[in-house]
């Protein structure tokens, strides 16, 4: 195989045709594909290309003054064992247990796995009750059930994970293989959006049926049994009755908003920290905004545009944009009573009129104290005063952008998308002065880099579960204080996405598998 890359087209121009034409009849396929959409310059579409052939020096002589290097053609390989002594029980069925779960059923372990909340199609009866009547359902909704959180975000591919394993092309190829649109194993900024998403993984879900895995939803898992320093058991709840599974294997990918989860594992002395995590804000502009600052003339011929920015405060802080939403939406993500968490949301489109992101501001043990438990205590402080501020009927408290920064209006309206309503109010009162003064350097500093950032637009209270505020200490072979653990996704800590958290769980059944 022959790589190919920095092939630069004009908007419109051929690929098929270009390599035919200098290349010859050879069979490619597309690796990477980003536009190239730079101010001043003709809009050109740029391509990293494979062609597939056994005669490579041969045909790499034509390849003078390009840049290509000689590959063989390579892939993931799922993790095999032999024997198994007992089933392997998966617990949470978000992107880490889901990827974990798939490759112990090709391994034929036949896993079991405990999903809290409801299969993807009831989740949305859950999740969409919530937003049209403020109603909550505790144990299904945007953090629990099918799909994990990213069920209900932008389905984002994206990931810095580097990928010499081929882990990140497996979980590409099998959203595909399940519905996704090819276009993720090769675009610069691949997403899925939630729309398609939902069904990706309900086919993955029933792959893992055909192989033998079980998967049970409306299980919470409520203890761990432990004999010898090793898991011997695992107990859950489902419609009330408590059962027992006997494993010696369990993969924990149990998110990071199952607190109650959080603490029953403290309460068995499984090694646990402290780590630094972000809050902040969710923030909307219009869409043609977005993309008229981001694409100029090139706007019009392009799909909605993203961004990413940081910003380094006076004070030290990190300030920074998280889970961009191109033409997307605002949606509440809460999982508790009386406390209220946004998030971001588009669809495969992504051409809802505004696009929002989170603005987070970095914080240490340091900012809210040293307890094992002291930052999610922080979260749900800021959780409950959005809350409040917000009427206490899971309406988010809003402010335009000028206000908050204590600017002139802007004339550029702005309709906040947030899916319960929200109420106007001083969003200032949500987070302590550091936190607030720092989202306001970041804003201003965006407007330098974004035009209008800082000068339309609204935002809305709180954006905390970003990232977790504890981490499960795994040994170098990926499993916790205690044998048989493995402790996997962002829940115990190690990734921050869709894509890195699936890779997480992958690379846990290969240390199990070893």
């Amino acid at each position: 195989m022959i790589r190919l890359y920095d092939i630069s087209l004009p908007q419109g121009r051929d690929l098929p045709s270009y390599i035919q034409n200098k290349y010859g009849k050879v069979p490619f396929s597309i690796y990477r594909r980003s536009i190239d959409a730079r101010r001043g310059r003709p809009l050109r579409t740029v391509y990293t290309v494979d062609i597939m052939t056994e005669r490579q020096e041969e045909l790499a002589s034509r390849f003078k003054g390009e840049k290509y290097e000689l590959l063989s053609e390579e892939g993931y390989v799922c993790p095999q064992k032999s024997d198994f002594s007992c089933r392997p029980v998966v617990v949470g069925f978000g992107p880490a247990g889901m990827f974990a779960a798939l490759l112990l059923a090709k391994a034929g372990a036949r896993p079991i796995v405990f999903e809290r909340g409801k299969a993807v199609d009831e989740r949305v009866k859950s999740v969409e009750l919530l937003w049209n009547t403020g109603i909550l359902d505790p144990e299904s909704n945007v953090q629990f059930g099918e799909g994990g959180a990213g069920s209900f975000s932008d389905g984002k591919l994206n990931t810095l994970v580097k990928d010499k394993n081929y882990r990140g092309r497996f979980v590409l190829s099998t959203f595909v293989s399940h519905g996704a649109p090819e276009d993720i194993m090769y675009d610069a900024k691949p997403h899925i959006g939630t729309d398609l998403l939902r069904g990706c993984v309900k086919g993955i879900r029933e792959e893992i049926i055909s192989l033998g895995g079980e998967v049970i939803f409306g299980a919470r898992m409520t203890d761990i049994l432990v004999s010898d320093n090793r898991v011997s058991a695992v107990k859950y709840v489902k419609n009330g009755e408590e059962n027992v599974i006997k494993t010696d294997s369990l993969f924990l990918g149990i998110g990071h908003s199952a607190r109650d989860t959080f603490r029953m594992l403290a309460e068995k002395h499984i090694n646990m920290e402290a780590k630094p995590f972000s809050v902040g804000v969710r923030i909307e502009h219009p869409r043609k905004m977005i993309d008229d600052s981001q694409y100029r003339e090139h706007a019009p011929f392009l799909p909605a545009a993203s961004y990413k920015l940081s910003h380094h405060t006076a004070s030290g802080r990190g300030v920074y944009t998280f889970c961009m939403c191109p033409g997307g939406y605002v949606v509440n993500a809460s999982n508790e009573e009386g406390r209220l968490v946004t998030n971001g949301m588009s669809y495969r489109a992504r051409d809802g009129v505004n696009s929002n992101s989170a603005i987070l501001v970095g914080l240490t043990p340091a900012d809210y104290g040293n307890g094992l438990f002291d930052g999610m205590r922080f979260q749900q402080a800021l959780e409950e005063k959005a809350f409040t501020l917000g009427g206490g009927d899971f309406k988010a408290p809003c402010q335009s952008v000028t206000e908050f920064l204590g600017k002139k209006k802007d004339t550029v309206a702005v309709l906040p998308t947030f899916s319960n309503g929200v109420r106007e109010a001083d969003i200032s009162k949500v987070f302590p002065e550091y936190i607030t003064e720092s989202i306001k350097e970041g804003i201003t500093d965006f407007g330098k880099k974004i035009h209008g950032f800082d000068t339309c637009g609204v935002i809305t209270a709180v954006e905390s579960r970003s990232t977790c505020p504890v981490r499960i200490v795994r040994n170098e072979n990926g499993v916790a204080s205690i044998g048989g653990l493995y402790p996997i996704g962002e829940g115990a800590g190690y990734a921050g996405g869709i894509m890195s958290a699936a890779m997480d769980g992958m690379k846990a059944v290969e240390n199990y598998c070893k």
